[in-house]
């Protein structure tokens, strides 16, 4: 180029562009983490361990690639050593795998532990010299369950009306307080967990746990738009459901967090202690409804009562079982089962959740008892429709029994898993009509027997009593059924049924005829059950009943023949206009009946009854919305504790009674002391208000004297006109 000086091109300064297009390379290990616990295996297995260690890894909110990922190989015997290095984009991306992968359970036999590559080399070097650590200030969390301890031994339940909830205390009159209103806001409605430990609010962003004495926040799990939430039976477990798919885009990533995986799914399984996301589903599966509206079954998921395992059914093919917290499908298949329709989880009794305890804390040499499924299958070509029991995780078939000419099956578990009541909605010939029998396994039996009983007309609601040997149900032949019409209430027959020991069948207890109730509600405790007409625009009757009211016709646990059903007396009637929902405390004590305004806006509001149907409180409240009692966990009472308590109960009883008397006094004494306040009151304003007009110089005595000058005296004076005598002759009775 002309005039460069070629000579002293050197000494030129590029020192500004130098600095301007510097490019800093980041020469730390921040952003590389050591996995160990990875599987040992050959070359050949290499490609496929990488994808599934990428997709476990994209699960979590964390992807990588392949490439990202070096492996260590042993040249001796040509296989990998155990461990990888897995380098990712930068240290907050490292961070977040750290703690989403960390004890990550890859398969049944290996669990992933992650460490910083920084950190290995920083803890090679580390000093040996012990150092004494600090002592830190000890803080006690507060009782998730100190409500239990209440020395009055209330039980509590939530209002919500409008956009406030209260929490209340319940007992005696004078033990019903207000026990926390809490300052929630933007909620859809609440939930209590099945045990009472949380209470949950549903927000347009995701669920909140709220617990403790103080009811303090306890977990969140971010659902935008959730809908519906469910628990599994212990509360380890809780699943969100939006009608909206899953969007990952722009939303932080992390275990707590959806990862790109979940994107379009909308059903989601949560850790209630840690806050983790342990999987997601689709429901898109729905099956179509009447009017060709798309139906979802709730709960979707379907846990088992120890909450080990959680099942979901694809109609028509297979139960999809999976292990917790895993999340993993057990035995890496589910069971395929053509034609399947519904199945349910049989609940366990008291007995085995004891053995599932002991064995569980190493207390016990018996073997926990399996889980157990109850399916049904429906009529295929010359196939018979089918109910079967079926042990789990063994898959062991356990029962089966063929039904004909059925158009609908229901699956009825007794609430201790003693028996299985299949409701078979049965069809004649010709599908002109529809007639019910009910089908019940006896399940603690040798064989698994089972009774039929056959009914003439349609069944619309079946309920066993808790713990017990009896149930009853709603039936009806009224032909408005299906399409009542406007002011229309369907007639109804309310049957008691009960097992008969000597004949090993149930039979008839007793038939109510010619009711409206279409809802049967049994107390926790059993014995007492109450029939509601719910839904009803022109019917809102309660009916109170006692199944045990003459215990003492029963002989040694058997009900004589002669006797059969006598024992069954009605306590009372009552009346709630409107009612939407009927629920029992968990003492069985008390009945709180509600009329909601998500259904209607007449006289909205709540009412509790005690157990005779006697009302103890009723409030009208606008925008009333929900009440629940909070439920109770079962009894850490040995069963030799418990027949301790009902021995002596009459000991306990008399205490209590003693208790109430006092009560009654300590009332009668505040009463008296309040009236003489009063009146005392009452002659110090007299004397005060007397020295006040005397040194005014009133002189009130002459007023007196004007207003007696001024009274005027009436008299009345009787005068008889005539009086008239007459003589009565008496008749003497002939005999």
């Amino acid at each position: 180029m002309p005039g460069l000086d070629v000579e002293n091109i050197e000494d030129i300064d590029y020192s500004d562009i130098e600095a301007k297009y510097n490019v800093e390379y980041d020469d730390s290990f921040d952003n590389t983490l050591v996995v160990d616990g990875v599987p040992i295996i050959d070359k050949s297995k290499l490609e496929k361990l990488l994808a599934k260690i990428c997709k476990e890894f994209s699960r979590k909110g964390v992807p990588i690639k392949q490439d990202d990922i070096f492996m260590p190989w042993d040249d001796s015997t040509g296989k990998s050593v155990g461990y990888l290095f897995v380098d990712f984009r930068d240290a907050n991306d490292a961070t977040n795998a750290l703690l989403a992968m960390n004890n990550h359970p890859f398969d049944t036999k290996h669990t992933f532990k992650l460490n910083r590559f920084s950190d290995v080399e920083k803890y090679a070097n580390m000093d040996d010299t012990y150092a004494e650590p600090e002592e830190e200030e000890y803080k006690p969390r507060e009782h998730l369950r100190a409500w239990l301890a209440d020395p009055q031994v209330r039980d509590q339940y939530v209002v919500y009306r409008g956009e406030d909830v209260e929490i209340f205390w319940h007992g005696k009159p004078s033990q019903c307080e207000l026990a926390y209103k809490p300052d929630w806001r933007d909620f859809l409605y609440v939930s209590w967990s099945p045990l009472g430990t949380y209470i949950a609010t549903l927000h347009r962003q995701g669920v909140r746990l709220w617990g403790g004495p103080s009811w303090e926040p306890q977990q969140r799990f971010a659902h935008p738009l959730v809908k519906l939430i469910d628990f599994s039976p212990c509360e380890n477990y809780i699943v969100t459901w939006s009608n909206e798919p899953i969007i990952v885009e722009g939303k932080p990533q992390g275990p707590q967090y959806f990862s790109p995986e979940d994107e379009g799914n909308n059903l989601a399984v949560w850790d209630i202690k840690s806050g983790h996301l342990l999987r997601t589903f689709s429901t898109s599966s729905s099956t179509e409804g009447p009017g060709g509206k798309r139906q979802m079954q709730w709960p979707a998921l379907k846990w088992s009562p120890d909450d080990q395992f959680v099942a979901r059914v694809t109609p028509g093919q297979m139960i999809s079982v999976h292990e917790l917290p895993s999340m993993f499908l057990h035995g890496k298949k589910s069971l395929k089962i053509e034609g399947v329709v519904d199945f349910e989880w049989c609940p366990f009794s008291d007995k085995d959740r004891d053995e599932v305890e002991n064995g569980a804390g190493g207390k016990g040499t018996k073997k926990a008892p399996e889980n157990m499924i109850a399916y049904w299958t429906p009529e295929v070509a010359n196939q018979p429709a089918r109910v079967t029991l079926l042990s789990f995780p063994s898959r062991a078939i356990l029962r089966q029994k063929n039904l004909f000419n059925v158009s609908e099956c229901k699956l009825h578990w007794q609430n201790q898993g003693d028996f299985l009541c299949v409701k078979v909605d049965r069809h004649t010939k010709t599908k002109k009509s529809i007639f019910c029998n009910l089908e019940i396994f006896r399940v603690r039996e040798k064989d698994f027997p089972v009774e039929v009983v056959e009914l003439k007309d349609t069944v619309t609601d079946f309920s066993w009593e808790p713990k017990g040997e009896r149930f009853a149900i709603v039936s009806t032949n009224d032909p408005n059924l299906g399409n009542p019409g406007p002011g229309i209430t369907i007639k109804t027959d309310v049957s008691f049924y009960q097992l008969d020991r000597v004949k090993n069948d149930f039979k008839l207890l007793k038939t109510l005829q010619n009711r409206t109730s279409n809802a049967i509600r049994w107390s926790p405790r059993g014995r007492f059950v109450v029939l509601a007409t719910v839904g009803s625009s022109t019917k809102s009757e309660l009916e109170f009943w006692d199944l045990d009211f003459t215990l003492e016709d029963r002989r040694e646990g058997q009900i004589v023949k002669e006797d059969w059903g006598s024992t069954i007396q009605s306590l009372g009637l009552a009346d709630h206009y409107g009612v939407t929902d009927v629920e029992w405390d968990p003492s069985g004590r008390y009945l709180a009946t509600s009329a909601s305004a998500w259904t209607h806006t007449l006289e909205n509001g709540y009412a509790i009854w005690d157990f005779r149907g006697q009302e103890l409180l009723k409030q009208i409240q606008d925008r009333f919305k929900q009440f629940l009692w909070r439920p109770r966990p079962r009894t850490l009472l040995s069963k030799e504790e418990q027949k301790q308590i009902r021995k002596n109960l009459k000991a306990f009883s008399r205490e209590f009674e003693e208790e109430d008397q006092r009560e009654t006094e300590t009332v009668n004494t505040e009463l008296l002391a309040h009236r003489r306040r009063l009146v005392d009151e009452w002659n110090a304003w007299r004397a005060r208000s007397k020295k006040e007009l005397a040194e005014e110089g009133y002189d009130h005595t002459k007023e007196a004297q004007s207003e007696e000058e001024k009274e005027e005296i009436e008299v009345w004076v009787e005068e008889v006109i005539e009086q008239i005598e007459e003589e009565v002759e008496e008749v003497e009775d002939e005999d």
